[in-house]
């Protein structure tokens, strides 16, 4: 069986993992990324740095550093905050990209800090955008990137992967946010949560390297940690136009060898790759899309909005998501010659210094100041609710951003949509969600198919590390509920107090998703928990009041991928079987339908040399946890791991 291109492209930065075979989906290994990204959360990072009691970068050409979050905020804190991370960055040699240069996800791409093959992450959940340059992009926490700093490596779980393909050609005024909206609306029920997204099909060549850029961005929102995009004649002008640029400021970061190479023989994936399942998409049956209010997923086509006439106090044409060129440019068209509907303020923020210089140049720029647009220097700004231009109660926003969660961009009471770049500006004008005789298109086609869930292993057997056990076995406790949330298991009252003890937390664990559970648990209890567990907030004690309880394993029918890794972070293991999961819903049917929260289903084993779960006489295959997260666990987490490498 051959290879997805992540797959291909994991194994290629792989320290150390499996070895003798091809890597696959499920496989645990440690990665060593071309570069890390952080930006506003450096601080954090460097604190997190100096705890585990790193001294020095392992590798300074491998982090970058790109202000960008809060640099609308003049506060003396906020300054000498940002004063600090540039200090610690020319300390240790590092890349270093100030205020008002860009949104750093842009500024990684324009400065060709992600290339075509390239694995490449960042302490932000949006780097999924670095796909549309052929590279694998996904987010780490910043105990991650602490630990990058200091090794030069994280652990990876290979997620499985879904292939999309594109067919036809987007028509007139429908754009690459469409695509992705459209498809985030009509695959919201986790079809994509926690995989590889890889783009394909005669359609991508008609996608511009923008549009490509907004979509791999939103893959984000769609759940996925990784959207990939093939390596073609669009990438390669673009990687020659961006080389061609630098090259006049003196920076050299692709040579010849690397594009000749990357034209022969470009990344991808095996003709026999194995992919967990296939979505197709007709480009030309898209019609502009609007999703909200307040939710993401809730598409409806453009021309069914605006009959509803939604009256709008506020528009948006920035982010990492929609603030390029070619959207800066389709809005300006829309503007040209007209002026901002009285009562609506329009904000406009360029993703990058470089990109707001191009549309200068061009005129572009200048089409929308006349317009009456609000210009905000480049950078998130109100995109997560910072700086000037927030949604106040009782407004209503569109934004051409990549969330509208509720309370993101301002005040809770307030709803906000979300659209390109065009729709934007023709709302703006009018003062309400408007088409501006955009197309209504025929029925979208699309489908969606199950080939196989990739990645678990026949018969392989794994060597077990000392102090890590071979078999584990106890009782099985079954939370029957989908999306277990962090504060279910861990309530937000105790987050934030340092005065939880271990055994504080033991007593408050899943408190409140079942009052009852801290009276019944056991230490060597297992716990079996649905799907998405542990989605939610990034809080840390969602893992470790399980661990404080004495609960030596998570079993879920699949994880919220910021739970797993602070689970491993933490020392504590965590594994997907959904098979047993759906064998327990219907063997204890009349519980869970009784609304049981926590029901005692007898005992498991758990063989980690086989990667085999027994229960009730029936055995579960599930991604045997090699030496990877085998050693995050005997070492009681990432910085105790970080800590004995040091030492050495």
């Amino acid at each position: 069986m051959g290879q997805t291109v992540v797959e291909k492209i994991a194994e290629g930065h792989m320290a150390s993992g499996p070895q003798g075979r091809p890597l696959r989906a499920g496989d645990y290994l440690a990665v060593r990324p071309h570069h890390l990204m952080t930006h506003d959360n450096t601080s954090p990072v460097i604190s997190k740095f100096r705890t585990i009691g790193a001294a020095r970068i392992f590798d300074p050409t491998q982090p970058i550093f790109a202000l960008d979050h809060d640099i609308q905020n003049k506060s003396e804190a906020n300054l000498k905050k940002y004063a600090a991370i540039e200090s610690f960055a020319k300390e240790h040699g590092i890349t270093f990209y100030p205020a008002g240069r860009g949104i750093g996800h842009q500024v990684m791409c324009e400065q060709l800090h992600v290339v075509p093959g390239s694995f490449v992450v960042a302490s932000d959940s949006h780097s999924n955008m670095y796909g549309a340059l052929g590279a694998v992009g996904t987010p780490v926490v910043r105990t991650d990137a602490a630990a990058i700093w200091a090794t030069g490596e994280l652990w990876w779980q290979v997620p499985p992967t879904v292939q999309v393909v594109l067919t036809g050609t987007l028509r007139p005024h429908v754009t690459g946010k469409d695509v992705i909206l459209a498809l985030a609306g009509r695959y919201c029920h986790d079809e994509v949560l926690n995989v590889a997204l890889e783009f394909t099909g005669p359609g991508v060549a008609s996608l511009s390297m923008d549009a490509r850029m907004t979509i791999a961005n939103m893959t984000t929102e769609w759940g996925a940690l990784v959207g990939w995009f093939p390596v073609d004649a669009v990438t390669l002008a673009y990687v020659r136009e961006r080389r061609a640029l630098l090259g006049k400021t003196g920076v050299a970061r692709v040579s010849d060898a690397q594009l000749a190479s990357w034209e022969r023989t470009p990344p991808a994936p095996d003709d026999d790759a194995s992919y967990a399942a296939r979505i197709s998409l007709d480009l030309s049956t898209l019609s502009p899309q609007v999703a909200g209010p307040n939710a993401v997923q809730i598409v409806t086509p453009l021309a069914d909005v605006e009959a509803k006439r939604v009256v709008i106090h506020k528009a948006y044409l920035l982010s990492c998501v929609n603030s390029r060129l070619e959207d800066l440019a389709a809005a300006a068209a829309v503007l040209a010659g007209k002026k901002v509907a009285p009562g609506v303020t329009l904000y406009v923020a360029a993703a990058s210094a470089d990109v707001q210089r191009q549309a200068e140049e061009r005129g572009i720029w200048q089409k929308l100041v006349d317009a009456g647009a609000t210009i905000l220097p480049p950078s998130c700004g109100p995109c997560i609710g910072l700086g000037q231009g927030l949604l106040a109660a009782g407004e209503v926003g569109i934004s051409a951003t990549n969330r509208n969660f509720k309370g993101r961009m301002g005040a809770p009471e307030a709803l906000c949509y979300l659209a390109s770049p065009e729709v934007v500006a023709a709302s703006a004008v009018v003062g309400y969600i408007s088409a501006r005789q955009m197309p209504d298109g025929p029925a979208l086609k699309s489908d969606w198919h199950k080939l196989g869930t990739p990645g678990v292993a026949g018969d392989e057997r794994v060597a077990i590390l000392a102090g890590f056990p071979a078999q584990i076995r106890g009782r099985l406790l079954f939370l029957p509920q989908d999306n277990m949330n962090t504060d279910g298991i861990y309530g937000k009252d105790y987050t934030y107090r340092d005065d939880m003890s271990t055994e504080a937390m033991a007593k408050v664990v899943m408190e409140n998703y079942d009052p009852t559970f801290a009276g019944r648990v056991r230490p060597g209890d297992i716990v079996v928990g649905g799907y998405n567990f542990g989605t939610g907030s990034s809080r840390e004690q969602a893992a470790t009041a399980l661990k404080a309880a004495g609960v030596p394993l998570v079993v879920a029918a699949s994880l919220s991928q910021t739970y797993q890794r602070n689970a491993f972070n933490n020392g504590f293991a965590c594994v997907e079987c959904p098979e047993l999961v759906a064998a327990l819903r219907t063997a204890h049917a009349a519980a869970v339908t009784a609304g049981e929260r926590t029901i005692l289903a007898g005992d498991i084993d758990i063989d980690f040399r086989a990667g085999v779960l027994r229960h009730a006489g029936a055995s579960y295959r599930f991604p045997a946890l090699g030496e990877v997260p085998q050693a995050l666990v005997v070492a009681g987490g990432v910085e105790a791991l970080v800590r004995a490498r040091l030492a050495i």
